[in-house]
C-alpha cells in the first residue's frame, strides 16, 4: 500500500510539471509577465535600500564638542572641475598658531573614541589588521623617509582623510599653477614601543600620544616630494612659503568642515591632525 501511494504521488507530480510546461510553450506572454514584475520588484527595492543608506548617511554627527557636523564620508565629495582661465592666489591663513591649535586635550579623547587599543609592539599589527588599513602607497602622498618610530597604519577613518588631504593638495597646485608636489606623512600608527624609544630622544612626545590609537598622523610643512624631480627634500624660500600656505588652506577647509583636528607643531615642523 506506501509503494503505490508513493508511485501515485509521482505521477501527479509528473503530471503538474509536464501541464506547466506545456502551458508555458502554449502562453509564454505569462511568463514573461511575471519575469517583469519580479525584476520591477527588486528595482525597488533595490533603489528604496540605496535611498535609506544615503539618507542615513547624510545624517549629521556629533562631535566631540557637541556640535553637529555632516558625515566626513558624504563630505567628501570628488573635486569639482579646475578653472585654469585664471591662476587662483596663494591667500595661506592668518596665523598658524591662532588658526590650527587643537591641542592634545582636544584630540586625546576623539582618538580613543575613533581609534584601536594600543598595540604593544609591531608584532600586533596582524593581530588588528582588520581594524587597520596600509596606508604606504598613494599617489596622493608619500611615506617620509623620516618616519622611523611609527608604522604606515591607520584606522579606515584616517586613512580615507588622509587621501582627502593629499588629492586637494594637489588640486589646489594645479588651480594656482604652482609646481606639482605631494604632502609628505612624517608619522602614523605607534606601537606603546615606538612611543617609550621615541620619548627617550624626544623630550616634547607625549606619554598619551593620539598616535597610538591610528587615527593621527603627522603631516609635513618643509618636506614635500617634488613630482618631477622625483624627490623628497625640504624645500626653501618662495617656494616652500607658498607650498605651506596652500596645505594649511587646505587643513583649514577640513578642520571647518569638522572632518579633523590640527595642531601646529613648530618644533618638529609639521601639522599634527587626528580625524574626527
Amino acid at each position: 500500500m506506501p509503494l503505490l501511494k508513493k508511485a501515485h504521488f509521482i505521477r501527479f507530480t509528473i503530471g503538474v510539471v509536464m501541464i506547466l510546461f506545456i502551458v508555458k510553450l502554449c502562453i509564454p506572454s505569462l511568463t514573461l509577465q511575471r519575469e517583469e514584475q519580479d525584476q520591477e520588484g527588486s528595482e525597488t527595492t533595490a533603489e528604496s535600500e540605496l535611498q535609506d543608506d544615503l539618507a542615513q548617511a547624510e545624517q549629521p554627527k556629533v562631535s566631540s564638542n557637541g556640535t553637529k557636523t555632516s558625515n566626513p564620508y558624504i563630505s567628501i565629495a570628488p573635486p569639482a572641475a579646475i578653472d585654469f582661465s585664471y591662476r587662483h592666489p596663494v591667500r595661506g591663513v592668518h596665523s598658524y598658531n591662532d588658526g590650527f591649535h587643537d591641542v592634545q586635550d582636544v584630540q586625546y579623547p576623539t582618538a580613543r573614541q575613533h581609534g584601536v587599543q594600543p598595540l604593544q609592539s609591531r608584532n600586533d599589527v596582524s593581530r588588528s589588521q582588520h581594524k587597520l588599513v596600509y596606508i604606504g602607497a598613494s599617489p596622493y602622498y608619500i611615506i617620509g623617509h623620516q618616519m622611523q618610530q611609527s608604522i604606515p597604519y591607520l584606522v579606515p577613518r584616517a586613512a580615507h582623510l588622509l587621501q582627502h588631504i593629499g588629492r586637494s593638495f594637489i588640486d589646489s597646485l594645479a588651480a594656482k599653477q604652482l609646481p606639482l608636489h605631494t604632502i609628505v606623512v612624517t608619522s602614523a600608527l605607534r606601537t606603546e614601543q615606538d612611543a617609550a624609544r621615541l620619548r627617550r630622544t624626544n623630550t616634547n612626545a607625549s606619554e598619551q600620544s593620539c598616535h597610538r590609537f591610528g587615527t593621527t598622523i603627522d603631516i609635513s610643512y618643509r618636506s614635500f616630494y617634488d613630482v618631477a624631480a622625483d624627490t623628497q627634500e625640504p624645500t626653501s624660500g618662495a617656494l616652500e612659503l607658498k607650498l605651506k600656505q596652500v596645505l594649511s588652506e587646505v587643513l583649514r577647509d577640513c578642520r571647518k568642515a569638522g572632518l579633523c583636528w590640527v595642531m601646529y607643531e613648530r618644533k618638529q615642523s609639521c601639522f599634527h591632525i587626528t580625524v574626527r
